[in-house]
């Protein structure tokens, strides 16, 4: 129990310390310490720096992406900034310390969320951190935003949109295909004792520090990790490419519903990964403990 109170408490200083340096810079920190504990795990180190640092308290996207993304919310609700989307902000330079608690608050949110999810059983029938990213990021809408969860307009344009060099359906086949490849041959490759499960999410998160310099990279880690799941748990190596285009389209369907008409971040990725390990899951069943 002390352990766990030690977790909550932590995870309460990764949603704050993500708010502070911005949501989008936090996650980039996720992918780097994803292929740090890759490197680590493969070198005989273990997985702590996967399991509690890259995907636990400190940058678990969870609690660092999950805190961040709704404090700027609380940001924009309370007028300290334009947008409630602008998830690559870090909100320090406000001089606003509500903001950061929100932030904490959320973070420590996600850890709850995400250990409820799993003690329910959820756990090996989706990527409970991506739903509850998800989850969290739909909280922080309704208490926050004013544009309401669901859009009833679908298309896209210049002012609703999410990556709009992304959202063509042969951007995303082709993308999802590419990012699929790859990501099941390191996989396939290292294995899951290896990190080959994750390692592909760690360098698709890591290649989003360009899109916070303004450039337009692709986003791809809700490709990357159905694609490296898919193709270790049906051991054929062509399941990768498939699933990744099957996380490119979830990613934007879910963009066009509940993203791009709100005036909060709610993350498509996050939504295109725990929908499509559902169906990884569905196909290729784990043990259920």
């Amino acid at each position: 129990m002390a352990l766990e109170w030690i977790h909550l408490l932590a995870a309460f200083g990764g949603g704050l310390f993500a708010a502070a340096i911005g949501t989008l810079p936090s996650f980039v920190f996720t992918g780097l310490l994803v292929l740090v504990g890759v490197a680590v795990s493969a070198a005989g180190g273990g997985t702590d720096v996967l399991t509690h640092v890259a995907f636990g308290p400190v940058f678990g996207p969870h609690i660092a992406f999950g805190g961040g993304a709704a404090a700027t919310a609380y940001a924009f609700r309370r007028g300290y900034v334009a947008s409630g989307r602008d998830i690559s902000l870090p909100l320090m330079g406000l001089n606003r310390p509500d903001a950061l608690l929100v932030g904490g608050a959320f973070g420590a949110i996600g850890f709850l969320l995400e250990l409820a999810w799993r003690m329910v059983g959820l756990g090996p029938r989706t990527d409970t951190i991506a739903m509850t990213v998800v989850i969290s990021a739909m909280i922080a809408r309704v208490l926050f935003g004013r544009s309401g969860l669901a859009s009833r307009q679908f298309r896209p344009d210049e002012s609703r949109n999410w990556v709009r060099h992304q959202e063509r359906p042969s951007q995303c086949a082709v993308i999802g295909l590419g990012v699929g490849l790859l990501s099941a041959f390191m996989a396939i490759t290292l294995g899951p004792e290896g990190g080959g499960d994750v390692i592909g999410f760690g360098i698709a998160a890591t290649s989003l520090v360009f899109a916070q310099f303004g450039l337009k990279v692709p986003v791809t880690h809700h490709m990357a990790l159905p694609a490296a799941a898919a193709a270790i748990s049906s051991g054929d190596f062509l399941m990768g490419p498939v699933f990744g285009i099957v996380g490119a389209f979830a990613g934007e369907g879910f963009s066009r519903v509940f993203h791009q008409h709100g005036d909060t971040h709610v993350d498509p990725p996050a939504a295109g990964i725990a929908l499509t390990m559902v169906l990884v899951r569905l196909l290729w069943p784990l043990p259920i403990p």
